[in-house]
């Protein structure tokens, strides 16, 4: 094993088709027209010295390194910013070149630290590098005089250009005595991630990087997603880790396991050792970006709070005694058997992990319906993009949206609703943004004024800022502007969609009780609002719909899901790069799990239960009969927990009493229960009420692979022995085995040869074949043998796209004088899901606790100041938190996140949910907010139980 080394060919590739010759160093090359010289060396191979040039960002010609001659012209221009032409003779290496380039070296040498054998980016430094690649022996300056480089002078004065190296950050370092000023990192943050966090401050000798305005990065508008510290061509910016551990030895390609924009890293190593996550540049999802958590965050794999051994105890009030495998497996599997022989086999189910792999989900839904012989199996989507699931197969024929990440280069006009693309899936918001100040118009459609609202070069053109549950009204009255101002491309209708459901729906969404004026007393927005943003979106060209869990968790989820495939039908946007439906899924792997049969309706590929041709392939595979009746939902099980007819569940990778909506509920039908089994990483919140505990591995010890939101299929690459002994899928299939069942997979290749044999969605899908091919999106299979990045080219997968009527009713939550306030959730950029990755992290310095925000005049009227405690109640039931005074939410709404287990935020929601999918309505709760004097009485009697059921017997302390 060795690192893997990327090429970096200094600046971006054009995308011209058209082609140029030249010459350089005596070697004919062809590059598409607007290569740089620079660049067009490199793929000649030809490296030009350079430091100020990187392919991520445009060029900039500060460096004077990367000089060139070319015949005919007169001086030396920078090879980065001079582009090729035909016939253009080119040379890289003359007396004239070298003599230049020693001396730009000896000016940077001579105010930059020797400290090169003690350096943490010593085997690492470009400009060590540089000063070789020149053959530079000598520096004739001196060291004396103005100087970035020492405290104080030889005399001992204070040497006022001198600043100490800043710490703040927990991840990374920012040396200012090291830094060149090539302003690689200042046009990273502006170009890749889109921040302008940093800056150039003064000018000549005096000039240096700063954060924002002279502020340490800790407390700047940096969002540390390190692209920075990537660009950086000197030991200036510094991971902490590689200043503690060294430089790493090898390195694997991996997936990260955080969001569902599933971005590929480079894990490099030294031995069994993490050093840093990079962002691989080949990563076709993220291109070489990154964000906090997947660039930093990794610090979990290895904390003290992780469970590595097994624990069995026979009531929830015990403390949890350590056992051996053989004994955790022969437990479970006695103690299911005989609840299904007491009860009934319908009496047991399991939740499958949309954090784990797709070979692991597989195997636990295989295990449910093979080995507890029902279809109680279930996912975290259940709670999040079910509605998703439902809506897009009914109006396009498939569960998943429509593009890749690739295609929001080509939109022109982008809707976002429901999502907060820079907070939730930062590494496309970045790439959403770079797209936008590159012209490309932006509507928003969020209670909320999100970041995108009006951020750094980036406005929307219209923000919609509706009540929360009113999704469906609102865009139905986009329809309506669309079909009664005659703005719909009906050619694109007639030929890919049912005319005669169209023209049903149109005559619906004309209605005039559907314009934005009528619904204005409605969704509390400005009608000319919602007709100048329909104008736009239909009239603008390439229109793409990108939405999240702000549509999907409502009582009308799926309508709205319907609604917006509507509105995108009617105006054409499907089929081609640029367009499309776009869901921004939560997980890394939640597009996966819902893929592998992870619900109790659908086997594998959403295929029915009771289709019997579908039931067939597997019970011939399996050797079993299957049953032909959908199980039960997660709150279908809960509810027969309560009412004594569900005694065991089996949960993998999910915190569902952190996680699900009406969190005592949630906890009743755990109590209920007489047989809990937990497979995590960490005790976590619903292993309070577990009698077995299995050690769960994290990405990094594991082989695999996940599906992101673009139906992107990656490798996720073992690159440490798992610390409890066992990845997920071992520990299941030994379960499996325990109970009766002879599997026998020696390696997660098998499990997904056996995935593409049975579902027809991935059946060009192999291990050898992503290695070749480094990801694929599917459906991959013989009409589409290199996967499907976009669906739905020359037709809908179900034939003709339908229309459906989509009717807005208004939730049955309703605010009053109780309870005034409307209550939204989300998340945060620092911050994951429940927390229990991030929270073991050095991410909580940006997010310690979870926060109310509320707005100025709401807490004006309760006396409330920033900071306050304050007590949050519903119908449901109440906590307390402390509250956070801003605009960015409307009079009336408030809005938290559900990161801290502290706060348990969800014991506020209620068990209102989506009509179709059940998906829960975390988005509209009625609330009221008034004065606190700390936690509630319900938190503090929590954390008390939370104690008490993480005592292990033989340990001194209760594990976290």
């Amino acid at each position: 094993m060795s690192l893997i080394h990327e090429i970096d060919y200094g600046t971006p590739a054009s995308k011209s088709e058209k082609t140029v010759t030249l010459t350089i160093d005596g070697q004919k090359i062809s590059v598409p027209e607007g290569t740089s010289i620079m660049r067009a060396s490199m793929e000649a191979g030809i490296q030009v010295p350079k430091l100020c040039a990187t392919d991520m960002v445009d060029a900039f010609g500060s460096c004077r390194l990367c000089l060139v001659e070319i015949e005919g012209r007169n001086g030396t221009p920078a090879s980065c910013t001079t582009p090729v032409a035909d016939g253009l003779v080119v040379h890289t290496q003359t007396s004239r070149l070298k003599d230049i380039r020693k001396g730009v070296m000896e000016l940077y040498i001579s105010d930059h630290p020797l400290d090169c054998l003690t350096c943490a980016a010593n085997g690492d430094c470009e400009l060590q590098d540089m000063a070789g690649a020149v053959g530079l022996r000598d520096v004739r300056y001196g060291y004396e005089g103005d100087n970035h480089v020492k405290a104080r002078s030889t005399g001992g004065e204070v040497n006022a250009r001198w600043m100490a190296k800043d710490e703040s950050n927990p991840y990374f370092t920012y040396d200012p005595s090291k830094c060149i000023v090539c302003s690689r990192c200042v046009r990273a943050c502006e170009e890749v991630q889109g921040t302008f966090a940093l800056t150039i401050e003064g000018r000549g000798f005096d000039s240096r990087v700063s954060p924002g305005m002279h502020e340490q990065f800790l407390n700047s508008e940096c969002v540390s997603c390190g692209a920075c510290v990537q660009a950086c061509p000197t030991a200036t910016l510094t991971e902490k880790s590689v200043i503690e551990i060294g430089q790493p030895e090898h390195s694997k390609v991996t997936t990260c396991a955080y969001c569902g924009v599933g971005c590929s890293f480079k894990a490099e190593m030294r031995g069994e050792e993490l050093v840093r996550m990079v962002p691989w540049k080949d990563g076709k999802a993220n291109r070489g970006h990154s964000c906090v958590k997947g660039r930093f965050a990794y610090g979990y794999a290895t904390h003290k709070d992780r469970i590595l051994n097994p624990m069995i105890r026979e009531k929830i009030s015990d403390p949890w005694r350590e056992v051996t495998w053989a004994e955790a497996y022969a437990h479970v599997a006695s103690e299911f058997r005989r609840i299904q022989y007491q009860y009934g086999r319908e009496s047991i189910g399991g939740i499958t992990s949309s954090r784990c792999t797709n070979e692991e989900t597989y195997l636990v839904q295989k295990l449910i319906r093979a080995g507890f012989g029902n279809n109680n199996v279930d996912t975290c989507a259940r709670v999040c993009h079910s509605p998703t699931g439902y809506g897009l197969g009914q109006a396009f024929g498939t569960s998943a949206g429509t593009q890749d990440f690739d295609s929001v280069e080509h939109t022109d006009v982008v809707i976002v609703i429901g999502a907060n693309p820079t907070e939730g899936h930062p590494v496309f918001g970045s790439r959403l943004k770079k797209r936008l100040r590159q012209g490309a118009k932006l509507i928003v459609i969020d209670p909320r004024k999100i970041e995108l609202v009006s951020s750094p070069h980036v406005k929307a053109e219209y923000h919609l800022p509706l009540k929360p549950g009113t999704n469906v009204a609102v865009v139905t009255s986009l329809a309506h502007v669309i079909v009664t101002e005659g703005l719909f491309n009906e050619a694109f209708i007639r030929e890919r969609c049912d005319w005669s459901e169209f023209e049903d729906w149109a005559e619906f969404v004309s209605d005039e009780r559907h314009s934005p004026e009528a619904l204005a007393a409605v969704t509390g927005v400005d009608a000319e609002l919602v007709r100048g943003a329909a104008r736009l979106f239909a009239r603008g060209g390439n229109g793409a719909i990108y939405y999240g869990l702000g549509v999907t968790e409502h009582s009308q989820g799926s309508t709205t899901v319907m609604a917006i495939a509507n509105l995108a039908m009617a105006t054409g946007n499907i089929g081609r790069p640029g367009v499309g439906v776009n869901p921004l899924r939560g997980q890394n792997n939640v597009q996966g799990s819902c893929d592998m049969g992870s619900f109790p309706h659908e086997l594998p590929g959403y295929r029915h239960v009771s289709d019997d041709a579908t039931r067939a392939v597997f019970e011939k595979l399996w050797g079993v009969t299957l049953s032909n009746e959908p199980g039960l939902r997660i709150p279908n099980m809960l509810d027969a927990a309560v009412e004594g007819t569900f005694k065991g569940i089996y949960i993998q990778g999910e915190d569902i009493l952190q996680s699900d909506p009406d969190t005592k509920h949630v906890s009743a039908g755990l109590a209920a229960m007489e047989c809990v089994v937990v497979q995590d990483l960490f005790l976590n919140e619903t292993a309070n009420y577990a009698h077995v505990f299995l050690p769960g591995s994290t990405f990094l010890e594991k082989d695999g692979t996940f599906t992101n939101a673009e139906r992107r299929i990656n490798r996720v690459r073992r690159v440490m022995s798992p610390k409890n002994g066992y990845a997920d899928w071992e520990v299941t299939q030994h379960l499996a085995q325990a109970m009766g069942l002879n599997w026998t997979y020696s390696h997660p290749s098998e499990i997904m040869a056996e995935i593409a044999a049975t579902t027809p969605s991935f059946a060009g899908i192999s291990y050898d074949y992503l290695e070749k091919m480094g990801s694929v999106q599917w459906p991959c299979n013989e009409k589409a043998p290199e996967g499907s990045p976009i669906m739905h080219v020359n037709g809908f997968v179900r034939g003709k796209g339908k229309f459906i009527r989509t009717e807005y009713v208004a939730t049955d939550e309703k605010t009053g004088p109780r309870f005034p306030l409307l209550l939204t959730t989300g998340r945060v950029l620092s911050q994951y899901n429940v927390g229990a990755q991030t929270r073991r992290t050095g991410n909580t310095a940006w997010h310690p606790e979870d926060r109310l925000e509320i707005h100025p005049h709401d807490a004006e009227n309760r006396g409330i100041r920033d900071g306050d405690w304050v007590r949050l109640a519903s119908r449901a039931g109440e906590t307390s938190l402390r509250a956070l005074i801003t605009e960015k939410v409307a009079p009336g709404v408030v809005y938290t996140t559900f990161h801290h287990p502290v706060t348990q935020a969800n014991v506020i929601t209620t068990d209102f949910s989506d009509w179709a999918t059940n998906c829960p309505e975390y988005k509209v709760t009625a609330v009221q907010v008034s004065p606190s004097n700390g936690p509630s009485e319900w938190q503090e009697d929590y954390s008390e139980l939370s104690k008490l059921s993480r005592r292990i017997a033989g340990k001194l302390e209760a594990a976290e």
